[in-house]
């Protein structure tokens, strides 16, 4: 009696029948087990995956494992006929290049190395060459190197570094935006109408090759042709018109301002087109035909470095195994009469690492309408423990990100799902408008936030430890604690699922300045 009351308590904001839902959700929730989680796990994060890297062989093999898991399930297809939402990225190579200074040719990686995500494929000519010291312009310290110079349409040069003590070094998760960077640099002399960048670097000869092939990309890059790169001493001093090669703390004694030299240079460079997915299944509604609800992970993870695997076993290999895991509980609980009223659609997409790509992809190219999409419950490690989480609590927790978020019913719908079921405690820190670790944007859910949809974020905090690192193994995964995790995400959206009305969005998202 005790527990039937419980149940009524807990879930009286929810439909009439709640009790007898509640229990069957129990039910179905008990089929996320920790066997059953292990078993597709070790598969997800072995090294036949070969660490799942975007558009890399591993990936695809993860996303063929996914899709005959939804097939196996008899689950739907999720993209028409299809169970794969292919999307295009990119990876330029360099094929071939030359740099001559007044006739001179210098040796590529001894001399010389151009940015491969910065170098217009072509040659360049000039005979104006503009120094503008280390190339910074910085408002907050009153440091404009710029002051007075005029590069439109020239070739400038500049010092790697800074000079300045109060500017901090490029160092750090937000490194590529300081004032010293070589992106703030590339950026700043992009925009006052430079056709290319050379920075001075102390670094050559190199003494690790320069890769050429360059970092993967989402979107083709059509702006204005801009090229970039590295260079010696040697070649820094024959450009300033030194008949000898000045060391670097010479160079910086050199007068700001216009050389003229003949500089020549050839770009080989080609992109080229590569391929990556998302995988999606639907579970069709009975009711609500015409509405939809999410429940989101991400695949990939970071490959293979220097035949070094990249596991990323909790990093989201968990959270991929979360969703085939409740995939699979609402697929037998479908096959026994209980359906959700509305559609659920099972995606883990890839990208995730580059930057968010394959729901970015999706949330402008979405197969269901926005509009009649409930919710998204994103899950993106929730295998391992937060090391910095000195609470009694440390095994017995997940945090939640999203709850005071776009709409008011999420936080009540989970928490009495958790009051009822799982106990855990639910830790809303990530939440704070003051979280330096930003984490609501740096994970898939952020796009269907960005678009309206609410969302909420599970999580269990393992920044340090060993994420993104080659130890991130499936040993070290508590699958006790994930399964008491993933029955959570699965009860929430059981009743998310049967709602008979959409959820409510009636809270601000309230993002910050340049997202």
């Amino acid at each position: 009696m005790k527990k039937t009351l419980l149940f009524c308590f807990c879930l009286q904001v929810l439909a009439a029948n709640a009790q007898t839902i509640s229990k069957t959700a129990e039910k179905y929730a008990g089929l996320i087990t920790e066997k059953a989680l292990k078993e597709k796990l070790t598969i997800i994060a072995s090294a036949d995956m070969e660490g799942r890297e975007t558009a890399s062989p591993g990936q695809k093999k993860a996303a063929a494992y996914i899709e005959a898991q939804f097939k196996k399930m008899g689950l739907k297809p999720g993209n028409g006929d299809s169970y794969q939402m292919y999307f295009p990225v990119y990876q330029d190579q360099i094929n071939s290049t030359l740099l001559q200074v007044n006739g001179k040719t210098f040796i590529w990686d001894k001399d010389y190395s151009f940015s491969l995500n910065a170098a217009t494929n072509g040659s360049g000519s000039y005979e104006n060459i503009v120094f503008a010291g280390y190339g910074i312009v910085d408002a907050a310290n009153k440091i404009n190197d710029y002051a007075d110079l005029d590069v439109t349409g020239k070739v400038v040069v500049v010092l790697e570094g800074s000079a300045d003590a109060k500017i901090a070094p490029p160092t750090g998760r937000n490194a590529f935006t300081m004032p010293s960077s070589s992106y703030s640099k590339m950026n700043t002399a992009r925009t006052k109408g430079a056709v290319a960048l050379f920075i001075v670097s102390k670094d050559f000869p190199k003494k690790i090759p320069t890769p050429l092939k360059g970092n993967m990309y989402l979107k083709r890059n059509t702006g204005n042709a801009f090229t970039a790169g590295n260079i010696s001493e040697e070649v820094a001093s024959a450009l300033l018109g030194s008949s000898t090669v000045l060391p670097f703390s010479k160079l910086i004694e050199s007068n700001k301002g216009s050389y003229t030299t003949t500089l020549k240079w050839n770009v080989d460079k080609t992109s080229n087109e590569l391929q990556s997915s998302n995988v999606l299944a639907i579970l069709p509604g009975t009711d609500k035909k015409d509405e939809y609800l999410f429940l989101t992970g991400h695949y990939d993870h970071l490959g293979k470095r220097d035949s070094v695997i990249y596991y990323g076993a909790d990093d989201d290999g968990s959270g991929t195994t979360a969703v085939l895991q409740m995939a699979e509980a609402f697929s037998a609980a479908a096959r026994k009469g209980y359906k959700p009223k509305r559609n659920i659609v099972f995606m883990t997409v890839s990208g995730e690492e580059k930057g968010l790509w394959g729901s970015d992809y999706y949330s402008e190219h979405p197969v269901y309408p926005l509009d009649k999409t409930s919710a998204d419950l994103n899950t993106d490690m929730i295998g391992r423990t937060d090391t910095e989480r000195e609470t009694a609590d440390s095994l017995n927790y997940l945090y939640v990100i999203g709850h005071d978020k776009l709409s008011s019913e999420l936080a009540p719908i989970n928490e009495a799902a958790n009051n009822c079921f799982t106990h855990l405690t639910l830790d809303y820190k990530f939440d704070d408008p003051k979280d330096v670790n930003r984490i609501y944007y740096r994970s898939d859910h952020f796009n269907f936030a960005k678009k309206g949809i609410p969302i909420l974020f599970f999580y269990d905090g393992m920044l340090k430890a060993d994420y993104h690192k080659p130890t991130d193994t499936v040993d070290k995964i508590n699958f006790d604690l994930m399964a008491k995790r993933a029955q959570l995400i699965f009860l929430t959206a059981w009743q998310i699922a049967d709602k008979d009305d959409l959820l409510k969005r009636d809270l601000p998202l309230n993002m910050p300045a340049g997202r």
